[in-house]
């Protein structure tokens, strides 16, 4: 498989999950998903699940969720770009796909909130580009974990073979 050239159909199923998470991505940074907007239906059913709660407490994990959502999406986009890379014909793309993926993960971040700079309802945060480069770290390194444990162990011929 590897090294051969693909067709454009195959092309498209393995980059094109990763390409329409990135239309998703880029749905969750529009006003629509803003915090204010987000608030007005989190903050309302956590104060349901937890009467108790301070104002300071529901707002608090309202920004939780939100920073959540973060390390989600981007764990997804992640898992879209390894599965990309691991399934390429290009020898550099599978041979390198963690330092790859995490390349892209974190440029996408930034993207991300460049993008938000441009949205009046939103703010552009560095912090919240390391929080999703996070999470694309945490589910690649899963993967690279699993990936590991299901390698068939090496085989050691006795001496005397």
């Amino acid at each position: 498989m590897h090294g051969r050239p693909q067709s454009l159909g195959r092309r498209i199923w393995r980059y094109g999950p990763a390409l329409l998470w990135i239309a998703v991505i880029s749905i969750a940074s529009t006003d629509a998903f803003s915090s204010d907007h987000t608030g007005e239906i989190i903050i309302p059913a956590v104060h349901w699940m937890f009467p108790g709660l301070s104002p300071d407490a529901l707002e608090n994990v309202h920004t939780g969720i939100r920073k959540a959502a973060h390390v989600t999406e981007f764990a997804i986009f992640a898992l879209l770009v390894a599965r990309a890379f691991l399934s390429s014909s290009r020898y550099w793309l599978w041979r390198h796909w963690f330092v790859l993926t995490l390349l892209v993960v974190f440029a996408m971040g930034l993207a991300d909130e460049y993008h938000q700079s441009f949205v009046s309802s939103r703010t552009a945060s560095i912090i919240d580009s390391l929080i999703d480069a996070s999470g694309g770290l945490l589910a690649i390194s899963l993967l690279a974990v699993c990936r590991h444990r299901n390698r068939p162990p090496p085989i050691h011929w006795p001496e005397d073979f």
